[in-house]
């Protein structure tokens, strides 16, 4: 089932629920016990100039290639 975000509009709290896609538009109910609706999710993923995805964290002490995002 996938992992939804809501923000409660009444205390501004905001939570993860796991609901079925059919329901993901749906109200939802924070801790709290107030009403929450669902909140637009933002996902990042980073690529290489070469179309590869960027690597992972490096070694400390190993130097990055020309190709590394942390430059």
């Amino acid at each position: 089932m996938p992992v939804y975000e809501y923000r409660c509009r009444s205390c501004d709290t905001t939570f993860e629920a796991r609901r079925p896609m059919s329901q993901s538009s749906a109200t939802a109910t924070c801790p709290e016990g107030h009403e929450a609706g669902r909140v637009l999710s933002v996902f990042a993923s980073q690529r290489s100039s070469a179309g590869e995805a960027a690597p992972a964290a490096k070694s400390p002490g190993v130097p990055c290639g020309a190709d590394c995002a942390c430059h």
